[in-house]
């Protein structure tokens, strides 16, 4: 019986990374620039070859990214993905907790946005106010949110 070689040992091109990963060439190469992903060994002729552990360092990044993590918060993961040991869980968690409170400050503005917007389309349809209701909320934000500074 012939035996198949693990898909996960064998050293892969850029392209096939980048296509496994869903993450885009040149963000590779950026992630390596950055030192957000170790650089990898290259063939004799040159080409970068990557392996499982850059594979999943990848994935990691995007879905991580994808999740809002900064490109700070998702190195300070990465370091405490490859440290291990036993404060790993709660340090994990203070990141987490942190971003978390920011998804929801995010939430909290978005959901406000969505009821002014939600009250300027109401005021729309109904012909509430004479001209544009989006406008002079608009307009008005802008004005309630400018500070003038006179010389004194």
């Amino acid at each position: 019986m012939a035996t198949v070689a693990s898909q996960q040992s064998v050293a892969l091109p850029i392209g096939d990374v980048s296509r496994r990963t869903g993450v885009h060439i040149e963000t590779i190469r950026y992630y390596e620039r950055i030192k957000m992903l170790p650089a990898p060994p290259r063939t004799a002729s040159g080409r970068r070859v990557y392996g499982p552990a850059e594979t999943r360092a990848l994935a990691f990044i995007r879905r991580s990214s994808e999740l809002g993590f900064t490109l700070d918060e998702i190195r300070a993961l990465l370091a405490l993905s490859a440290e291990g040991g036993p404060d790993v869980c709660a340090e994990g968690r203070e990141l987490a907790a942190s971003h978390l409170a920011d998804v929801r400050a995010k939430i909290a503005d978005l959901s406000a946005m969505e009821r002014v917007l939600a009250d300027t389309v109401r005021r729309c349809d109904v012909g509430e106010a004479a001209g544009c209701p989006l406008i002079d909320t608009l307009s008005r934000a802008v004005r309630e949110t400018v500070v003038i500074n006179t010389p004194t």
